[in-house]
């Protein structure tokens, strides 16, 4: 009995350290030029910005930081979010972004630590977390 219970905290433990991965790729009939990126100054790093539109236009795609309103020439929009949270050091605990077609979502990605708890895969630099997302997402787009 001791032995059982055992077991049962260890595996509740492990479960609640758990860090989740949802994609929701691209359609591929679709054909993507350029990417405008919505600039966000409510995240913690703030070289951010800059890193996503980097990783678009590594993947093949032109891409372009933008404040304020929504450029008439954006048909292709990425809006975001991200948090970051202190435990031995920083690190992302939050990723949530959205790819628009004229206002209509196409796809969307998400990172979650928030219950990573002592699993030290959520420790590492935040461009390695997203990129694979980004990938997973624009895998299938078509670029001109």
């Amino acid at each position: 009995m001791k032995k059982t219970a055992i077991i049962v905290v260890a595996v509740t433990f492990l479960a609640g350290c758990a860090i989740s991965e949802n994609v929701v790729p691209v359609d591929s009939d679709k054909t993507i030029e350029k990417v405008y990126v919505r600039y966000s100054d409510d995240v913690h790093m703030e070289g951010l910005n800059d890193e996503l539109v980097s990783q678009f236009r590594s993947l093949g795609f032109d891409a372009e930081l933008y404040r304020g309103d929504t450029p008439d020439a954006a048909q292709h929009t990425f809006i975001f979010t991200a948090n970051w949270a202190w435990d031995l050091a920083m690190y992302l605990t939050y990723f949530h972004g959205t790819l628009y077609e004229e206002g209509r979502m196409l796809g969307e990605a998400e990172y979650d630590a928030r219950s990573g708890g002592s699993n030290f895969g959520k420790f590492g630099p935040t461009a390695s977390k997203i990129k694979p997302l980004l990938t997973e997402m624009m895998q299938k787009v078509q670029r001109r």
